[in-house]
C-alpha cells in the first residue's frame, strides 16, 4: 500500500511539474521572440541615429562657412547660426545619452582585452551598479595600498614583500583600465588625460615589479613607498570629496548621472572642492621629484638597470600630464568667473 500510494504521488507531482514546465516554455518563447525584436530596434536605432549625426555634422560645418561669411550688418542671421548651433550641440548629447543603451562595438584596447562581447548593460539599474561597483573597488583598493605600503615602509624590508605591492599596483591600474573602458562604453564621461594616466601607471608599476633589489633600488625604495601613501591618502580625501560634490550636482541636474570621481581635478569640482587643489599640486611635483631622483640614479657609476630610466620617464609624464592638465582646468575657471563679472 505505502509503495503504491508513494507512486501515485510521484505521478501526480510529475504532472503537477509538466503543467508548470509547459508554462516555462511558453514564457521562455515569448522571451525569445521579444530579444529578436529588440535586436532589431536595437539595429535600427542604431542606423537612424548613425544617420542623424552624419548630417547634423554636415549642416554644422555649413553653419561655421556661413558664420565666417556674416557680417556686422547681419546681426540677426548671426544669432540665427548661433542658436541652431546650440541646438545642434544639444541634439549631439541626447544621441550620446540614447547610444549608452545601444550595444556598440568595443575599443581597441576592450577588443584585444575580452575580444567582440557586448559590453553595453541595458538598464539604468545595472550602469549605475556597476558604476557603483567601480567607485567601491576604487576606495577598498585605496586603503588596502596604503596600508601594504605603510607596512613595506615602515615595518617590513624585504624585496618580497616590495614586489606583492608592485605587483598588486599593476593588477589595480590594470583592472581600472578595463573597467573604466565598460563604463565609457555605457555613457560614463571619462576622457582625455585621466583615462591615459592609468595606461601609464600600469607601465611603471610594471617596470618596478621587475627591477631587481640592489644599491640602486635600494636608494629609490623608500622614496616610492612613501610617495605611495601619500597618494593614496589623497586618493581617498579626493573620493570622499567628489563622490559628495557629484551627489549635489546630480540631485541638481548638472551633472551626467554616470559621471565618475577621478584622480584630478575637473571644473565641476571647483564648488567646495579647492581646497584640494593644494594637495594634488604636492603630489604632482612629487611626481617630478621622483622622475629627477631616477635620472640622477641613471647617472650614478654602479647603475646598470635599465629599471631606472624606464621609471624615471613615466613620472615625469605623469607630472606633466598632471599639472598642466589641472593648470587648463584652473585657468579655464578663472577665465569664465571673469567674463560673468
Amino acid at each position: 500500500m505505502n509503495f503504491r500510494a508513494s507512486v501515485g504521488e510521484c505521478l501526480r507531482d510529475w504532472e503537477e511539474l509538466q503543467d508548470s514546465f509547459q508554462r516555462v516554455q511558453e514564457t521562455h518563447r515569448l522571451y525569445r521572440q521579444k530579444l529578436e525584436e529588440l535586436t532589431k530596434l536595437q539595429g535600427g536605432i542604431a542606423s537612424s541615429i548613425t544617420r542623424q549625426k552624419r548630417k547634423l555634422k554636415e549642416l554644422s560645418l555649413v553653419l561655421k562657412k556661413c558664420k565666417s561669411a556674416v557680417g556686422s550688418a547681419e546681426e540677426k542671421e548671426g544669432g540665427t547660426i548661433q542658436e541652431l548651433q546650440s541646438l545642434i550641440k544639444e541634439r549631439q548629447n541626447v544621441f550620446f545619452d540614447m547610444e549608452a543603451y545601444l550595444p556598440k562595438k568595443n575599443g581597441l584596447y576592450l577588443s584585444l582585452v575580452l575580444g567582440n562581447v557586448n559590453v553595453t548593460l541595458l538598464s539604468k539599474q545595472a550602469k549605475f551598479a556597476y558604476k557603483d561597483e567601480y567607485e567601491k573597488f576604487k576606495l577598498y583598493l585605496t586603503i588596502i595600498l596604503l596600508m601594504i605600503s605603510f607596512t613595506c615602509r615602515f615595518l617590513l624590508n624585504s624585496r618580497v614583500t616590495d614586489a606583492v605591492f608592485n605587483f598588486l599596483l599593476v593588477w589595480y591600474y590594470c583592472t581600472l583600465t578595463i573597467r573604466e573602458s565598460i563604463l565609457i562604453n555605457n555613457g560614463s564621461k571619462i576622457k582625455g588625460w585621466w583615462v591615459f594616466h592609468h595606461y601609464i601607471s600600469t607601465f611603471l608599476s610594471g617596470v618596478m615589479l621587475t627591477w631587481p633589489d640592489g644599491l640602486m633600488y635600494q636608494m629609490f625604495r623608500n622614496q616610492f613607498l612613501t610617495f605611495s601613501m601619500y597618494q593614496s591618502f589623497v586618493q581617498f580625501l579626493q573620493y570622499y570629496y567628489q563622490s559628495g560634490c557629484l551627489y549635489r550636482l546630480r540631485a541638481l541636474g548638472e551633472r551626467h548621472t554616470m559621471d565618475l570621481t577621478v584622480e584630478g581635478f575637473q571644473s565641476w569640482m571647483w564648488r567646495g572642492l579647492t581646497f584640494l587643489l593644494p594637495f594634488l599640486f604636492f603630489g604632482q611635483f612629487w611626481q617630478l621629484y621622483n622622475a629627477v631622483t631616477l635620472f640622477q640614479l641613471a647617472r650614478h657609476p654602479e647603475c646598470k638597470e635599465w629599471q631606472v630610466l624606464m621609471c624615471g620617464f613615466p613620472f615625469f609624464i605623469l607630472f606633466a600630464g598632471n599639472f598642466f592638465t589641472t593648470l587648463r582646468v584652473v585657468h579655464q575657471k578663472f577665465q569664465a568667473k571673469a567674463k560673468r563679472q
